[in-house]
């Protein structure tokens, strides 16, 4: 059994029917681009980014586009978000589909899904933990693209 190589999402990702920003679905180029933007464009990730640094990849198997991987790069007083893994990177979780869904939607919180093994974590963890305020941060961001998220 070959092993698909992982993907970082679809080409279709994007209703134009809204005119003021387009839906975008979970995970696809159009969310992971809307993400970048909002990430690059945040006053507050560049105040977090500037007491902070890390490299976090996100890995999200068993969806419709197969396995996608983006990261968040923080330090120096930027922060980045993208497809593919982070570079360099101090931590790597990995999750399903269905996990990932639930912690984006807030159905599931996301120290319940650590704690209950259905997401896995390697890499720095007191890193991790220290780098909570580039989280909230991060979270005010998704916000702006949460609500015009399709979860599909």
């Amino acid at each position: 059994m070959s092993e698909r190589p992982p993907t970082t999402a679809s080409t279709e990702d994007t209703d134009d029917t809204d005119d003021t920003a387009p839906t975008v679905r979970y995970l696809s180029l159009g969310w992971i681009a809307a993400l970048t933007d909002a990430v690059a464009t945040s006053e507050r990730m560049a105040e977090v980014a500037a007491d902070h640094r890390i490299g976090v990849t996100q890995v999200v198997t068993d969806g419709p586009e197969d396995t996608v991987v983006y990261h968040l790069q923080v330090g120096d007083g930027a922060a980045s978000f993208g497809a593919g893994p982070a570079d360099p990177e101090d931590v790597r979780m990995v999750q399903d589909w269905d996990t990932a869904v639930a912690v984006a939607t807030g159905q599931m919180n996301a120290q319940e899904a650590f704690i209950g093994g259905r997401v896995k974590l390697a890499g720095d963890q007191q890193l991790l933990l220290a780098s909570q305020p580039v989280f909230g941060a991060l979270d005010a961001v998704f916000g702006s693209v949460r609500e015009r998220t399709e979860y599909v």
